[in-house]
């Protein structure tokens, strides 16, 4: 990647956080990655992931016990453990480039260099400093800037991209080869050069009417006769960023295969839609409307668009939001802070877990993934709580054993205000 990237987006933050000494009349702000901790009476440690706020500063993975201090006008300072142990791999500090942005601080007394900070000093991270607990308000001013990605980030996010597609690949082959979930989650693991633990959220790898469970954590060692349909959500990593794709197959030519081309000629004319000043609630109802137009067409409800939508028809096959920010963390923050004082903007009654509710900005990294499932508990609850619900019912019970229907891309808005679909650009790059 070019150095220059990384470069800007160090200068980028030094004014974001200059502005935040300058706000709260700070001496210094101190980023902590976090320490390792433990399973509940057990000696082995979880899986250790740091703190978003200090892996933005910084292109590598971060390891515990990390510290970075921003101050005015000064190089910001990474504070580097040197821990004496023979159990675990060495941890030198990564050589290249971006080391001439910074003032580097080996240390193996932390509890030492921690005294030594003074002034007023606001803290971030998970755990505490010197007696300082975080600052919400400065979390809120520093979160309310990450939706706008630099650059850098953008292209941190391609590479995760261009990752999880070459393991989307993948996965799909080893699906009409036969492969069972855990096979097929094997094989984008190989494709995407990441182990489960790499991965920015654990797969969701669904064979049939697994499809339809919206956060299937399962991985079954056996392929079920006949398999029939198969949805993958799965990302991966690069310096911190992530990306987050899903796709859903049919073994056969046949009405579900139609479904997911309806699916994905949505789901494609709501990504040209991404542009800045868009209210992103608006292309949510845009999607209840498309999704309701869907289940018209292929004869699943018999009421007009309208009707599913004044009668909450819709929300049975598409029951959550249309996407969220995208970066370092998968959700990423601030997709519902509408200041940097922390202003929530909640979304209505009717939209409970829409996670982005902010307008859409040049910068941004959001994800849009419409959605159709047959879920049998929400299918018997509509059918008891409203009379004059249209179903097909017929058909819905012939469409249940495929399970359901997710399609999503990673959408950067540029610099001329306009959508950029990473996830399709890798796509098209590596098939």
């Amino acid at each position: 990647m070019d150095i220059s990237l990384y470069n800007n987006h160090i200068n980028t933050l030094l004014s974001r956080y200059a502005d935040a000494l300058q706000h709260f009349k700070l001496d210094a702000i101190v980023l902590s990655a976090g320490s390792k901790s433990y399973y509940f009476n057990d000696d082995l440690s979880h899986p250790f992931r740091p703190f978003s706020g200090i892996q933005q500063w910084l292109p590598f993975s971060v390891s515990e016990d990390t510290f970075v201090v921003i101050r005015a006008s000064q190089k910001p300072e990474l504070i580097w453990p040197v821990k004496n142990d023979f159990w675990h791999a060495p941890n030198p500090i990564p050589e290249g480039d971006w080391q001439n942005n910074w003032s580097i601080t080996p240390t193996k007394e932390l509890d030492a260099w921690q005294q030594s900070i003074k002034g007023k000093v606001a803290f971030l991270g998970s755990d505490t400093f010197s007696n300082l607990s975080e600052s919400k308000e400065l979390a809120a001013f520093i979160d309310f800037d990450k939706a706008i990605k630099t650059p850098y980030e953008v292209a941190c996010i391609q590479a995760a991209n261009d990752l999880a597609v070459a393991g989307h690949i993948a996965a799909e082959q080893a699906f009409y080869d036969g492969a069972s979930e855990l096979e097929i989650h094997l094989a984008y693991l190989n494709a995407s050069t990441q182990s489960a633990f790499q991965e920015p959220y654990p797969s969701i790898i669904g064979l049939n009417e697994h499809s339809a469970v919206l956060h299937y954590e399962h991985k079954n060692t056996t392929a079920p006769q006949p398999s029939r349909s198969f949805l993958i959500d799965a990302g991966a990593s690069k310096n911190g960023y992530a990306s987050d794709i899903t796709r859903t197959y049919s073994a056969e030519d046949d009405e579900f295969r139609a479904l997911i081309h309806s699916v994905n000629e949505l789901q494609l004319s709501l990504c040209d839609q991404v542009v800045a000043k868009k209210s992103y609630i608006e292309l949510h109802q845009q999607t209840l409307s498309g999704i309701a137009g869907i289940l018209k067409e292929h004869d699943i409800c018999s009421l007009s668009v309208d009707e599913q939508i004044d009668q909450s028809i819709v929300q049975t096959f598409y029951p959550h939001g249309l996407g969220h920010l995208l970066g370092l963390q998968v959700h990423d923050l601030g997709g519902k802070q509408i200041d940097k004082s922390g202003t929530l903007l909640a979304p209505s009654s009717d939209m409970p877990f829409l996670r982005m509710t902010r307008q859409l900005e040049t910068g941004m990294v959001v994800t849009i993934e419409p959605g159709l499932y047959f879920i049998p508990m929400l299918i018997e609850k509509t059918l008891s709580t409203c009379a004059n619900h249209g179903l097909n019912l017929k058909k819905i019970d012939a469409l249940k054993p495929f399970g359901g229907i997710r399609i999503e891309d990673n959408i950067h808005i540029t610099d001329q205000g306009t959508p950029r679909n990473l996830t399709r650009a890798s796509f098209e790059h590596l098939r």
